[in-house]
């Protein structure tokens, strides 16, 4: 842990920071040890009701179904934030402004041909 090199933009991991992984007090470290402790046996839980051979229902996993209502349900727990809006504008107003440069651009070009008469225009409907 002693030769351990920081990224310069990254920050150093909670378990290889000293302060926080030496310093914890005792309550802290036994909070973390049952939230440990709760993790595993749900995992083993879900791993016995997983590895069931006998089983016939489907297993309801309540992470899943969490995640699974975030996504169809993004409205309400869509959060405006400063990388949010900035993807919105990128997305979906700078392309609107480039397109009508390009095409007001490529219309005046056109335009300004007609006008100096060095169009060649390729089709004739009067033969």
């Amino acid at each position: 842990m002693a030769d351990y090199q920081e990224a310069p933009l990254a920050t150093r991991p909670k378990t290889l920071d000293p302060n926080e992984y030496f310093n914890l007090s005792p309550e802290l470290r036994r909070a973390e040890e049952d939230r440990a402790a709760l993790r595993a046996s749900l995992k083993r839980n879900y791993q016995t009701q997983l590895n069931n051979p006998h089983r016939k229902e489907l297993i309801e996993d309540p992470a899943l179904t969490r995640w699974v209502y975030a996504r169809t349900n993004t409205y309400p727990n869509f959060r405006p934030t400063f990388k949010t809006s900035l993807l919105g504008a990128m997305f979906g107003v700078v392309p609107l402004f480039v397109l009508y440069y390009v095409f007001k651009t490529d219309r005046d070009g056109k335009e300004n041909r007609i006008k100096a008469g060095t169009l060649e225009r390729k089709f004739s409907l009067s033969s």
